[in-house]
């Protein structure tokens, strides 16, 4: 069974960092994309972060340069390391995970960038 467990969200003032953290269960990482993804009050879901099986990375152009998605030694770990924070970052982050053509996501954390 796929369990996805996010932590790491919370108050923070633009300028300033975060890093969330997904741990994952059940979930066969040899073939899996994991990927982060948020929605912004009152706006559709959307993607923040992938990685892929073989390792590449991609990013929304909106974080580029300032969000960092990583796996922990382990893999059964992914991050979201978020720097230079700005109000519009403001959102329910989900963590999910895809193969074989389905799709299972994390119940999400809320980070609020505002000062």
């Amino acid at each position: 069974q796929v369990r996805l467990v996010e932590s790491g969200g919370g108050l923070v003032q633009p300028g300033e960092s975060l890093r969330l953290t997904c741990a994952a269960s059940g979930v066969n990482f040899k073939i899996a994309t994991m990927g982060w993804y948020r929605q912004p009050p009152e706006k559709e879901r959307e993607l923040v972060a992938l990685i892929l099986r073989n390792g590449t990375t991609n990013y929304a152009e909106s974080v580029k340069g300032r969000f960092t998605l990583s796996r922990g030694n382990a893999r059964n770990t992914v991050y979201l390391q978020m720097n230079i924070l700005r109000p519009e970052d403001t959102a329910f982050y989900y963590c999910n995970t895809t193969y074989y053509g389905s799709s299972w996501w994390g119940k999400g954390t809320l980070v609020t960038v505002s000062s």
